[in-house]
């Protein structure tokens, strides 16, 4: 339904418009060979990135090791530091321990001693009372054998007396 002239003035408006999208789209597009340049540049950078990474690992690594060999380090450090500690707390309980030791055989020596004089005062207490009673034991004996003699002698005297 068109005219020559309109159809030639749409298809040629059609093409400009072609022309200029595809323009377009030519300028977004690379070619090979700048595609190529870019991967090689993208892959170089990669490249610098990965050594510069293991650089910075190996530097950490190394890092990390000297930080661990410093901890290791502090921790025989006081690993030492406590074992010398208990190693004094132990001689000095021992020390207080043998110091009390003495003091319970001084106590139990002087115990021995106060009993000993105390078994003593009592042998000598029983044996002083035993002397006494020998002693009174004889007394009475005199005082019966003298009484009883008396008595003899009275009740001779009476008898004579009577008879």
């Amino acid at each position: 339904g068109f005219t020559t002239q309109q159809s030639e003035v749409i298809v040629s408006a059609l093409v400009k418009i072609m022309d200029n999208h595809l323009d377009m789209i030519y300028k977004d597009m690379v070619t090979k060979v700048q595609q190529e340049i870019a991967l090689q540049q993208v892959m170089s950078h990669i490249g610098g990135v990965k050594k510069d990474m293991i650089i910075l690992e190996k530097s950490e690594f190394s890092a990390l090791r000297s930080e661990n060999e410093k901890i290791k380090l502090e921790l025989q450090q006081i690993k030492k530091q406590v074992m010398d500690e208990i190693t004094k707390v132990r001689a000095d309980n021992k020390l207080n321990l043998n110091l009390e030791k003495s003091r319970v055989k001084e106590l139990h020596a002087q115990q021995d001693r106060a009993l000993t004089q105390t078994d003593r005062k009592i042998d000598t207490e029983v044996a002083d009372l035993k002397t006494m009673l020998e002693s009174h034991k004889l007394d009475n004996i005199k005082y019966l054998a003298g009484s009883v003699f008396t008595c003899l002698t009275i009740a001779l005297g009476f008898y004579r007396l009577w008879i």
